[in-house]
């Protein structure tokens, strides 16, 4: 796997942490997903070998949590709350305008590459929602014109050459 050399020192790091070398299979995830954007294929087995595990239990692990990303993301990803507290407030409208703003289904890459759309389980806002995230940035109230408005700042960003 292509890592940074200081991405390689990290997970050297880390796993001298633990007592058991798969304890380190979360903070290595991390540490890769954070370094790449997202885990490709070969994380199970490059992982696995740097553990000494077998792939399955590495594989098992990517595909349970959800904040595992198995492929690339536009440059931004946005995150919208699906919980019951903001779709009963209009999340769901609130993703439908996004996913108009920047043509794309959820999950995928839009043509552009600016963004991927994606929903969440709970946000931890409740009372202000609908709720979303772009990046690590939390945007609250979020109504079809907030997200509009969202959708219009992104557009507007410089693109990274």
């Amino acid at each position: 796997m292509n890592l940074k050399p200081e991405t390689l020192k990290q997970i050297d790091e880390v796993i001298t942490h633990y007592p058991e070398k798969r304890s380190a299979t979360l903070p290595l995830l991390h540490l890769i997903q954070e370094d790449i954007g997202y885990l490709p294929k070969e994380t199970e087995e490059w992982v696995a070998d740097k553990l000494e595990l077998e792939p399955i239990n590495v594989f098992e692990v990517t595909t349970f949590y959800p904040m595992f990303r198995r492929k690339p993301t536009g440059r931004r990803l946005i995150r919208v709350c699906r919980t019951l507290s903001c779709a009963l407030v209009g999340g769901h409208k609130t993703c439908e305008t996004l996913r108009q703003e920047f043509n794309t289904d959820l999950n995928e890459v839009s043509p552009d590459g600016d963004v991927t759309i994606e929903y969440v389980e709970c946000l931890a806002s409740c009372g202000t929602g609908p709720v979303l995230m772009v990046d690590d940035e939390l945007h609250e109230k979020v109504d079809c014109a907030k997200a509009k408005q969202i959708a219009d700042q992104i557009k507007a960003e410089p693109k990274e050459s």
